[in-house]
């Protein structure tokens, strides 16, 4: 059994295999008190006058308790984050890094600017960490580009993987979980589907082309297609050749 962790663990690509390791050490050091939440979560005031920078990036990696919801995000996490990486983005790792980074932009950036909104300011105050949101962020990204997948709720109901968003986002709301971390993460994932898949189809434009520093950073392998070498094939019959008259 262990040796089957161990070796599923190291057939994950680097960025899902980073992040869930992450992930998880922050939350079982948090819950074993080696770690303080405090010192994790985001605060644009200790951000910028205590030059806290790190809370732009700790907010991500504490996915609260350790309960059934935090096993729920982590197979969320570990599935389709790997889902993504492996196909969507295979031999691009810059640009699925760059996809987490600009989730991650848009999410931190709705969180400042709606905490100064009259009325939603207290409900985005208490948006502290957004784990969760960049998590669904992922499940939203893969549901656009796999929209005819046929997936399973708990065996309950069928549906396709267009609408595994809403479905989780349902779920949420029937286990009495804020919606607002859910609909961020959709909110950020549609931001990324329409400026990198629906855009450049409509104007011809990339808008969110990796830039090259974050290119250098990674060594993406070519995808290569294996063309088998030496290989003949026979003349078809006459008859069976197109007489062109």
């Amino acid at each position: 059994m262990a040796q089957a962790v161990e070796e599923w663990y190291k057939q994950m690509p680097i960025i899902t295999r980073s992040y869930l390791t992450a992930a998880i050490v922050t939350t079982i050091g948090c819950s074993l008190e080696i770690i303080s939440p405090y010192n994790l979560y985001l605060n644009p005031k200790l951000v910028v006058k205590q030059y806290q920078v790190w809370r732009l990036i700790t907010n991500f990696l504490y996915f609260r308790k350790m309960d059934l919801d935090f096993l729920f995000h982590m197979f969320f996490l570990a599935r389709y984050c790997k889902l993504l990486e492996e196909n969507s983005f295979r031999g691009r790792t810059a640009d699925f890094f760059y996809m987490l980074l600009f989730g991650a932009t848009v999410l931190t950036g709705i969180v400042l600017v709606g905490g100064m909104i009259p009325y939603v300011s207290e409900s985005f105050a208490k948006i502290i960490f957004l784990s969760n949101s960049l998590t669904f962020m992922m499940v939203y990204v893969w549901s656009k580009q796999n929209p005819f997948i046929h997936m399973s709720f708990l065996g309950l109901f069928t549906f396709t993987a267009a609408y595994l968003p809403w479905v989780l986002l349902g779920f949420s709301v029937l286990v009495g979980a804020s919606a607002w971390v859910d609909l961020l993460g959709m909110i950020a994932g549609h931001a990324y589907y329409f400026l990198e898949d629906v855009y450049p189809r409509m104007t011809g434009r990339r808008p969110l082309k990796t830039p090259a520093f974050i290119k250098a950073m990674f060594a993406d392998e070519p995808v290569v297609v294996a063309r088998p070498a030496n290989v003949r094939f026979a003349a078809p019959p006459v008859d069976e050749v197109p007489q062109i008259r």
